[in-house]
């Protein structure tokens, strides 16, 4: 039996609006392994921002994800990164899926995200950090009209110093968001463009929503 016939209907859909998913050329998307224990079913999405980005958003070329999606625009081992030291945000997108649904998602579907990036000093101090971190994943959704519940997440700020013979390097503050939802349908396309555009903007890149002030990454200086 073809080994794609034995996924669920609901999540092969769900790859398929994954695909058609419009994310910024300055995030570099590809599949990634997914976890094995948290779902039945599960896809996973790992996402770079760089300054000096020129490369298209990629399709997923591994896994379930691939055997769904067609073979065009999938890049080659050539996409390596050669600026790796302009890395500006990082993160991870994670789909799951169980049919027989799940009482603490409330759903048979969930989205479970994390985003990382450097800051500087002055920014990665202010002790709202966290909660405007949240608020700005909250209205990444809600402008991709990205239907969800049941919510939940941190913020973590990373302080790290060097000592010994790495004691001239500089203290660096990192921001890690880690969330998780519950999307209201199988329809996924939203979700993954509200959350490209949240990696971004913790790279500090705009266009940013009204009213939105940009993180100011150490690397963007």
């Amino acid at each position: 039996m073809n080994a794609l016939a034995q996924v669920p209907a609901d999540f092969l859909h769900a790859l398929g609006t994954l695909r058609k998913a419009q994310c910024r050329n300055e995030l570099r998307l590809a599949e990634i392994p997914a976890p094995s224990r948290l779902a039945p079913y599960a896809v996973a999405l790992g996402a770079e921002v760089f300054r000096q980005s020129t490369h298209p958003g990629r399709t997923p070329v591994h896994g379930p994800a691939a055997m769904a999606f067609s073979n065009e625009n999938v890049p080659g081992p050539a996409d390596a990164a050669d600026d790796e030291d302009d890395e500006l945000a990082t993160g991870r997108f994670i789909l799951l899926h169980d049919p027989d649904g799940s009482a603490v998602w409330d759903g048979e579907f969930r989205i479970v995200t994390y985003i990382r990036a450097q800051l500087e000093a002055d920014m990665g101090n202010d002790a709202m950090l966290g909660s405007v971190a949240w608020t700005w994943l909250v209205d990444a959704l809600e402008s991709h009209s990205a239907q969800y519940r049941a919510a939940g997440g941190t913020a973590t700020r990373i302080l790290s110093e060097s000592f010994g013979t790495l004691a001239e390097r500089p203290e660096t503050i990192d921001i890690e968001l880690r969330a998780s939802w519950t999307p209201a349908s199988s329809d996924a396309q939203a979700h993954l463009e509200a959350w490209s555009d949240m990696v971004c903007t913790f790279a500090g890149l705009p266009p940013l929503p009204p009213g939105v002030t940009p993180l100011r990454n150490r690397r963007l200086t």
